[in-house]
């Protein structure tokens, strides 16, 4: 993975560097929002970019977990994540919002029943499609896979459906959870990434019995 890691470094020194001066130079801020302007939420404006979150959680799970672990979480943070604001805002209306609080655990304003449904849904979706499909390939996939379909007990469409709704499950929590000013490009990678590692290690641990 170090040949991806690295120019992403270098991506992650330049827009950090950019913003240490957008935020020195009033001048510098003006011609970068009329530049990049777009891209940018309101809040970004007078705060760190989202980028620098993205950019600081998808090496950190690239340094870290297993390859198609880190593939994983960067396609929940890409994917199921996008569904939750997108169910969110076109059908968050029509459903309850969520409580401030989840079993004594913080949660983030304006979140909803839809946005829930969302994030699960495709969260569930993308990791059948990867781990089916993509990585174990129906049996002919990358042998380091942290999920194999032909392990026994817990391979096959069984052991899939149960991890790609795990991966469902600990996705959607993790992105409905307010965990104050840190970025959900920082935390829904690291932390949903991280369940799913766990999740495939129990599997397989499961299958060595």
């Amino acid at each position: 993975m170090s040949p991806i890691i690295a120019p992403l470094c270098v991506a992650l020194s330049i827009i950090v560097s950019a913003d240490a001066i957008r935020f020195r130079s009033s001048a510098f801020e003006r011609a970068y929002e009329r530049l990049l302007g777009f891209l940018m939420r309101d809040a970004e404006k007078t705060s760190i970019n989202g980028v620098v979150w993205y950019l600081i959680g998808v090496v950190f799970v690239l340094a870290v977990y297993p390859r198609d672990v880190a593939v994983e979480a960067i396609l929940l943070l890409s994917w199921a994540d996008t569904a939750a604001s997108t169910f969110g805002r076109l059908y968050g209306h029509r459903t309850p919002r969520l409580p401030n609080r989840i079993l004594g655990l913080p949660v983030a304003a304006r979140k909803s029943l839809a946005g829930v449904f969302g994030s699960f849904t495709i969260a569930m979706l993308t990791t059948l499609a990867f781990w089916g499909f993509c990585t174990s390939g129906m049996g002919k996939g990358l042998p380091e896979a942290s999920w194999q379909w032909t392990q026994p007990g817990t391979g096959g469409w069984a052991g899939l459906l149960l991890l790609s709704a795990s991966a469902g499950v600990v996705t959607s929590i993790v992105e409905v959870l307010d965990f104050g000013d840190v970025d959900d490009n920082l935390t829904l990678p690291v932390l949903a990434g991280a369940l799913v590692w766990g999740i495939t290690v129990v599997l397989r641990t499961l299958s060595d019995l």
